[in-house]
């Protein structure tokens, strides 16, 4: 069985779920959210601080062995890309310095995966998440988007270990980039 944990990275929410899969089998462990409403907007450094933390508190209390992230996308806005890049760096470093081995999807991959298209609504989200995970409830929108992630993980992960083994694969690129980063 492995634990995976999903993050759903923003500067005022930072989504996170954990789940448990095991062959084709889901099972949900905790989702929630990472707050820095509370803080003023001209803060960053000190919601910067609040994600690392949080996200670190989360890989202590319930210990994955891997983790998935969305990858940001670039909004109208240069500077809403530019937040929204520094929050999503501030939890990959806490993910990392823990030493956990990180995928990247992005949310049009998480949609697909879990819902079936790539133009899903939250709403939607929401309901096949609760379904897949067979949940009493809705979670919220962040946490059931970081579930997503780690239920996309689950299913791509697999198959990505079992292409691993067959071929040499060639070097990791980000969606963002042609020329790709190496990590």
């Amino acid at each position: 069985m492995t634990r995976i944990l999903g993050i759903d990275p923003g500067l005022n929410t930072t989504g996170f779920g954990v789940i448990e899969a095991q062959g084709g089998k889901l099972r949900y462990v905790a989702s929630g959210t990472i707050s820095t409403a509370k803080l003023p907007k001209g803060e960053l450094p000190a919601r910067i601080k609040v994600i690392f933390e949080g996200v670190r508190e989360v890989v202590q209390r319930y210990a994955p062995e891997q983790a998935s992230m969305e990858i940001v996308f670039v909004n109208v806005n240069p500077q809403s890309t530019l937040l929204l890049g520094q929050a999503r760096g501030a939890a990959m470093a806490a993910l990392v310095s823990a030493g956990l081995p990180v995928a990247e999807y992005t949310a049009t991959q998480m949609k697909k995966g879990v819902v079936g298209h790539g133009q899903a609504r939250k709403e939607q989200i929401q309901d096949m998440v609760a379904r897949l995970l067979a949940l009493p409830g809705l979670p919220g929108k962040d946490a059931s988007d970081a579930l997503g992630l780690a239920i996309t993980h689950a299913h791509a992960g697999t198959t990505m270990a079992a292409l691993a083994a067959g071929t040499t694969l060639a070097r990791r690129q980000h969606a963002q980039y042609r020329g790709g980063r190496t990590y």
